[in-house]
């Protein structure tokens, strides 16, 4: 017997995906289109939301707060949650702008 005879495999297409190395490729492709992009797409439209943001949205904070945006000053944000009631937040901390009555 020669050494190549060993080494040849009977299937062509078995051999292909027989293949450690190009089974790792299909592998790694399914995890990025199934959780990388996404993820990547998510973060996109949150970064888009956060820009958006302006005075007078009725906004959710991640901690749940309900408020009102009163004012923007770069990265922070002051939202009012009650009569009389401002708290200073990271523009980061807000999860989500309320749907306005129109929208509904």
């Amino acid at each position: 017997m020669t050494a190549a005879f060993l080494f040849q495999s009977p299937g062509g297409a078995s051999a292909i995906l027989g293949n450690p190395l190009t089974m790792m490729i299909i592998v790694m492709g399914i995890f990025y289109v199934m959780l990388i992009l996404p993820q990547q797409r998510q973060r996109k439209k949150t970064q888009a939301m956060l820009q958006a943001l302006k005075s007078g949205d009725k906004v959710i904070t991640s901690s749940g707060i309900y408020g009102t945006v009163n004012g923007i000053d770069g990265d922070t944000i002051i939202l009012k949650i009650a009569d009389q009631v401002k708290i200073r937040i990271a523009r980061s901390a807000i999860a989500q702008v309320e749907a306005t009555e129109d929208a509904k």
